[in-house]
């Protein structure tokens, strides 16, 4: 008996096809195969903005597909076996989840696990022993020793949630209306999602799935993360 699809993995890459299976998310693919709930769609030799990536899936997508997507970074190790109950458990009670959010949004916070004032990289100010994050992501230090960067238990109601991972109702998207700003290609891509789903009522919210982040996220604080952050206080005032 064949079973439907269910959970589309969203994702893009620089790598072809051929060698997507040597990149963490390739490899957590391959792994999770025996669950037939859980199909994916990578864009390959990829050189668009994430947001254009997310948007094919949300717009392309026919009745026929799975409602439900999970975008994700192609550095993700999926450690979790029972990726598609815990997503399809954690999207009963919110309408977005990830595995790592903010539980209250504050001005300055152009780092979803901090705040920056100014766009000044020095002024950086992190969040993660003030109680308003939630969450955990497994990690990997430059010795290669693997660790846990916990912000609190899961789950919680968030304001803005870390893109590394996301799942949703693609249903529940386009009936509100709500895409990616393909202006933000990849720096605060996430921040203006959550914003954005936050302004149409979306309830978002963090879930215990287990992923490992294999490679430390580059780009913050360089000068594209400093013009798409004017980019997005100019957008949301704040």
């Amino acid at each position: 008996m064949s079973v439907k699809p269910l959970i589309r993995v969203v994702t893009a890459t620089r790598l072809p096809e051929a060698e997507f299976k040597r990149c963490p998310l390739g490899q957590s693919l391959l792994r999770l195969s025996f669950d037939k709930r859980i199909c994916s769609a990578a864009a390959f030799e990829n050189r668009a903005g994430l947001s254009e990536v997310f948007n094919r899936a949300l717009i392309l997508a026919g009745d026929e597909e799975p409602d439900i997507l999970v975008f994700c970074h192609d550095d993700v190790r999926i450690d979790d076996i029972f990726l598609a109950n815990h997503v399809l458990e954690g999207l009963q009670h919110f309408d977005v989840i990830g595995v790592a959010g903010a539980k209250t949004r504050q001005k300055n916070q152009l780092v979803w696990a901090g705040l920056v004032e100014n766009c000044d990289p020095s002024t950086f100010s992190s969040l993660i022993y003030t109680g308003a994050l939630s969450g955990g992501v497994g990690s990997v230090s430059e010795d290669g020793t693997r660790g846990v960067d916990f912000f609190g238990l899961p789950p919680a109601e968030c304001e803005l949630l870390d893109g590394v991972f996301l799942a949703v109702r693609r249903s529940t998207l386009v009936k509100n209306g709500i895409y990616f700003d393909q202006n933000f290609k990849f720096h605060f891509y996430d921040l203006d999602f959550c914003r954005n789903a936050r302004s149409k009522g979306l309830r978002l919210g963090t879930w215990p799935i287990s992923i490992t982040h294999e490679y430390t996220s580059a780009g913050y604080f360089s000068t594209e993360w400093r013009e798409a952050a004017q980019q997005y206080l100019a957008k949301w005032g704040e």
